[in-house]
């Protein structure tokens, strides 16, 4: 058995040099131990490492070393043999670093995101506080419980920032320090060692209630992206519970002082745009619809694209927007989605020509690359601009129910974004009446490379059009 002994836990040249050293003689992984000095280690193991063999020859892909700088970084003690069984996996095969079956390298890579998420932990919620040098000069100190060994590799990040501070950054296990010359470290501190509060934090709080927005409040978010774990140690967090708890009766507030700041009556376009919802007839439609979106330039489709079937169906159908072919001919639902939509209806015992199909939004919205027209997701802004149009649809066709074909067609719909997953399948209350169904969109069908994989979300699709097809019975 070999023992190696590494200087410090995050020593990445130290586990270069001597892996380096046993792959060319040939160690096998499993006859290296690895160790920190002070950590202890095998007391009948040989720690000197061997002499390279005759015309050996060590070579690994780039990506390999900075997947050893960050890995080398987690507090994993198995994390250096894991990267020399790798490294020598590598000598074997090249290429073994695209291999994301391999259990052993999903392993380091969930060691390397682990410490990437570690290191913009620290960067987000490290706060410093003011402090007096021994010389009376200004300084600044933060306190820090990293959940491996980041500190040396993230202390640049913070120099590069706070360059113009004189600070110092205390963890349980080490510390880094920055003179405005240079950076330095030292053993770890204990949080009594860390200073407490100072007047601008009282001004930051102050400034952190004022600008919490209590109608944006998601909890689960919020506690993913800052776990309560770092709560103690940064001074604005103090305020989130009561804040929180607070949240409902703020916004209320905030509604009632908006719709007092209101004009008592609205402007003449206010006017006009509010009575597009009560739009009578079909020929009214089609004139507003040239009228609000007749003249749009750029990459917005060469045409409107009206919805089309029955005026008084049972089953309206509800799509993205048109696709290259739509454009060209002027109809919804043509080009290959179409026909495969059109597949799919015929096996749920659906005839197209009884329901009525239309889009969330009636321009093709495009790319140009040379001679082609390459389909763009609408964004809310187009989404948004066209509902008055699928309420209007919606209004004169009254449909017993409404189905959603995708994520931006059931926006359009119920005016939020929703997960298709969660919602699939199960009739929903539309806001305004009705009731409506969210599925797929035909597209997601035709970007399955995977044939098995294809034919299974066929038979869903296929299954969610019979749900509608018995709601709308």
């Amino acid at each position: 058995m070999r023992a190696v002994s590494l200087a410090r836990p995050d020593d990445a040249a130290g586990w270069r040099s001597a892996a380096r050293a046993l792959a060319q003689a040939g160690v096998p992984a499993s006859d290296v131990g690895w160790t920190v000095a002070g950590e202890g280690g095998d007391l009948f193991a040989e720690e000197a490492l061997p002499a390279p063999t005759a015309n050996s020859r060590l070579t690994v892909p780039k990506p390999f070393l900075g997947l050893v700088d960050a890995v080398i970084c987690h507090s994993d003690p198995e994390r250096f043999a894991l990267l020399y069984a790798m490294l020598l996996k590598l000598q074997d095969n090249r290429r073994a670093l695209e291999d994301r079956a391999d259990p052993l390298l999903k392993r380091l890579e969930v060691m390397r995101k682990a410490v990437g998420r570690d290191i913009h932990k620290m960067r987000a919620f490290v706060r410093f506080r003011e402090v007096e040098g021994h010389d009376g000069s200004e300084r600044f100190a933060a306190w820090f419980e990293p959940d491996h060994h980041i500190v040396r590799a993230n202390a640049p990040f913070f120099q590069r920032r706070f360059a113009a501070m004189t600070w110092s950054i205390l963890t349980p296990e080490l510390c880094a320090h920055w003179d405005g010359a240079g950076l330095s470290f030292s053993e770890g501190a204990v949080k009594a060692d860390a200073p407490g509060g100072d007047p601008v934090e009282e001004t930051w709080k102050t400034y952190y209630a004022s600008i919490f927005n209590p109608a944006r409040v998601k909890v689960k978010a919020m506690t993913a992206e800052m776990p309560r774990k770092y709560w103690k140690n940064m001074p604005e967090t103090a305020l989130v519970p009561g804040l929180i708890a607070g949240a409902r009766e703020r916004e209320l507030a905030m509604v009632e002082r908006s719709r007092q700041a209101l004009p008592a009556e609205p402007r003449p376009r206010e006017a006009a745009d509010m009575a597009m919802t009560k739009i009578g007839s079909w020929e009214q439609l089609a004139e507003e619809a040239q009228r609000r979106h007749g003249e749009e330039q750029g990459n917005a489709g060469t045409q409107l694209v009206f919805g089309e079937g029955r005026r008084d169906a049972d089953l309206m159908f509800v799509g993205e927007q048109p696709g290259d072919q739509e454009d060209r001919a002027g109809r919804p639902f043509v080009g290959p989605a179409g026909q495969l939509f059109d597949q799919a209806l015929g096996r749920a015992g659906i005839d197209r020509a009884e329901t009525y199909v239309t889009n969330a939004v009636k321009r093709f919205k495009f790319e140009q690359r040379g001679k082609r027209r390459i389909h763009s997701k609408p964004g809310a802004q187009e989404i948004e601009a066209y509902r008055w149009w699928i309420e209007a649809e919606r209004g004169l066709v009254a449909p017993d129910l409404t189905v959603a074909l995708g994520a931006t067609a059931a926006r359009a719909l119920l005016g939020k974004t929703v997960t298709i997953s969660k919602t699939r399948g199960t009739a929903l209350e539309l806001p305004g009446g009705g009731r409506g169904l969210v599925t797929v969109h035909p597209s997601y069908l035709l970007r399955i490379p995977d044939k098995g994989k294809a034919d299974e979300e066929m038979h869903r699709f296929v299954e969610d059009l019979e749900t509608a097809r018995k709601l709308a019975a």
